[in-house]
């Protein structure tokens, strides 16, 4: 087998490195943003397995933090027809489905939102009641803003990119298509990003009015899916994001 990073984990697991394979290839001939090259994936002595290509990682300087914000920003320029992709994922190991939809209010609301607080109920977090109230209120959210189907890498946390040569590069993709506004949510949430970032996006495509609501609702996603992950000491800022937004 070639040379490179290797993620293993059990079969079962096949399908979830084989749609970040695909994920790593979509980003990667998008053109913007270096991506590291998928070597292999598939299954060896009962265990699945991803190899991608080894890189040699160092912390971002303001430059490269710079030219990841102008980078980003071209990245979402790739958009499709609809919101979604053409095959499901996982958010970290969570299910992630991705129906395509013309609606992203409807996309969001059921394939991430609505699928979160149900997945909270199952295990023992009862926000029933403060997402439904929230669903209802979504159309206002999205008043005079009609977000595009951009290309996303979906689980853009400061973990997930660095810097090889100079130059920016992603990895570990959650990848469909949907509101750049949400990738740029992720960003703000666990910290990771300067200020040289935003202001290197925001020059190459400034972001829309309203959007300052619309982050919390994204980082909502993320923080339910933190507490379906990890548990209760991410159920107050879930109830809390619930409570702002409805």
């Amino acid at each position: 087998m070639s040379e490179g990073f290797r993620k293993a984990g059990p079969a079962s697991a096949l399908a979830m490195f084989e749609a970040e394979a695909d994920g790593l290839n979509e980003l990667r001939t998008a053109g913007e943003v270096r991506v590291p090259e998928v070597i292999d994936v598939g299954i060896e002595n009962g265990q699945s397995y991803l190899v991608i290509e080894h890189l040699d990682l160092q912390r971002p300087s303001r430059d490269v933090e710079r030219k990841f914000g102008q980078q980003l920003a071209r990245l979402h320029r790739h958009t499709a027809d609809r919101f979604g992709w053409f095959r499901d994922n996982t958010i970290g190991p969570t299910p992630q489905r991705n129906d395509w939809s013309d609606d992203w209010i409807d996309f969001f609301g059921e394939l991430r939102l609505d699928f979160q607080v149900r997945l909270a109920a199952r295990n023992g977090y009862d926000l029933t009641d403060e997402g439904a109230r929230l669903r209802k209120r979504l159309p206002e959210l999205f008043d005079a803003y009609e977000p595009v189907a951009s290309l996303l890498h979906g689980d853009l946390w400061g973990g997930n990119w660095g810097a090889v040569n100079g130059e920016p590069v992603i990895f570990d993709p959650a990848v469909f298509h949907g509101d750049r506004e949400s990738d740029i949510a992720m960003t703000m949430l666990f910290g990771g990003f300067g200020r040289a970032f935003y202001q290197a996006y925001e020059a190459e495509w400034p972001m829309a009015p309203g959007h300052e609501r619309r982050i919390k609702l994204y980082q909502l996603y993320h923080v339910l899916n933190h507490l379906n992950l990890f548990g209760s000491s991410y159920l107050g800022r879930a109830r809390q994001l619930l409570r702002e937004l409805a």
